[in-house]
């Protein structure tokens, strides 16, 4: 019979898991090892936050919202913005340069109007 070496592998322990989003805990088995502790139900566990669970997961809770603990959504939104604001700027700019080449071109045409025009 096979046997597996008695330090090869993490130790398996119960650990208290808090989603951040709700506040929910739950305790399940696992080889994390987590260096913070909390009583849970009478009982010391390390604890592992998760910043998105079961408990407030859209697909489990049936909320079309989206709970957004991490700022995702709010730094796409911003920087998103912030690239539009950008592109509006930079395009206003090429619209003043081709006015100022139009503007330019028109003046010429009308300097060589004068110029061809025969003096009285």
């Amino acid at each position: 019979m096979i046997q597996m070496k008695k330090e090869g592998h993490p130790a398996y322990q119960d650990i208290l898991f808090v989603d951040t989003a709700t506040g929910d805990k739950f305790v399940c088995g696992s080889t994390l090892q987590p260096k913070e502790t909390e009583t849970f139900e009478g009982k010391e566990y390390p604890v592992y936050k998760v910043p998105i669970s079961s408990a407030s997961h859209p697909f489990f809770t049936g909320s079309q919202q989206f709970v957004d603990s991490e700022g995702r959504v709010d730094k796409f939104k911003k920087r998103y913005t912030r690239k539009a604001a950008e592109n509006k700027q930079e395009q206003e700019k090429q619209d003043e340069q081709k006015k100022k080449k139009t503007a330019k071109k028109t003046t010429a045409k009308k300097t060589a109007k004068k110029k061809a025009a025969p003096k009285e």
